[in-house]
């Protein structure tokens, strides 16, 4: 059975238009969840809102929005109030601009979506766009309105279909001047910087999800299968820490130490580093001598 559409409308380039779908590209089903419940009576919890000043219980017809102006003065904003500035969605994917794909900074980039054309009728048009997008290497940008919020999205070719990528707004990303305006300029040896590129050498690889492994995910689902067949849970007793190595250089050659092919690697780098020396001596000493002829 085929997922339901989380939105419905128009991809529309110029004059070109064919209806689409949007399905949202990521889950969190599979992920483990827990309930708040009663210790004593096993029933889950239900959470109540209450006053910050008086503690009394708010029922649902006496709750409202409020913008803090000021700490603890609010201005309450009217439901009516906040219709008079949402945008309608006239359900159009109307694209403004295509841009080159590495000209996206990744911090903008938001959730995900699949974009898929919706009948028979649609599947020219839609097919027209996707690949004339795949022929420039390009990616489109366009507007759209999800629950009642303009966004910008995104749209790439993918396979068959088209991915749509909502993207962030300017304001929504900090600076990161204020985050990495304190880091130092260290002086790194041209040794240090080979030797952890040989590392990165012994590391390398390409991108595969299927890799990827989620292993607390893992743990929480056996937790409470072994804790719901009545089994007792025992605690795995701490690690201790292992001490922080003082000296960089020594940190890097214990990294290349006993590792495939690394220390091929690390000799190649001896050798240079060794016939350097040996080639400065041997021009000091041809120096000296042409020096003591003289």
């Amino acid at each position: 059975m085929a997922p339901r559409a989380y939105w419905k409308g128009t991809l529309k380039l110029s004059l070109v238009s064919c209806p689409v779908v949007l399905y949202p590209a990521t889950t969190a089903a599979e992920k483990t969840r827990f309930h708040m419940i009663n210790r004593e009576t096993g029933n889950r919890l239900k959470q109540q809102m209450v006053d910050s000043e008086t503690g009394d219980i708010v029922e649902s017809d006496q709750k409202g929005r409020g913008y803090e102006m000021r700490k603890g003065k609010y201005v309450e904003i009217e439901p009516e109030e906040l219709e008079a500035v949402q945008i309608e969605s006239n359900h159009t994917i109307d694209i403004e601009s295509f841009v080159p794909s590495d000209e996206i900074d990744q911090r903008y980039l938001n959730h995900p979506y699949y974009i898929a054309p919706e009948g028979k009728a649609a599947i020219d048009a839609f097919a027209v766009i996707r690949d004339a997008m795949k022929d420039q290497n390009r990616v489109a940008l366009a507007k759209i309105v999800l629950t009642n919020r303009e966004h910008i999205i995104a749209i790439e070719p993918l396979g068959k279909g088209l991915l749509g990528t909502t993207l962030r707004f300017p304001y929504e990303l900090r600076d990161e001047d204020q985050f990495f305006d304190d880091i130092k300029s260290p002086k790194i040896t041209k040794d240090m910087v080979e030797l952890a590129g040989h590392i990165l050498q012994t590391k390398a690889g390409h991108f595969d999800p299927s890799k990827f492994k989620d292993e607390y995910e893992t743990a929480l689902k056996a937790l409470v299968k072994r804790k719901a067949s009545g089994k007792t849970i025992e605690l795995p007793e701490r690690e201790e820490k292992p001490s922080n190595v003082v000296s960089l250089m020594d940190a890097l050659k214990q990294s290349l130490k006993g590792r495939g092919g690394k220390k091929t690697a690390a000799k190649s780098h001896a050798r240079r580093a060794s016939g350097g020396r040996r080639a400065a001596k041997k021009t000091q000493r041809s120096t000296a001598r042409q020096r003591k002829a003289g």
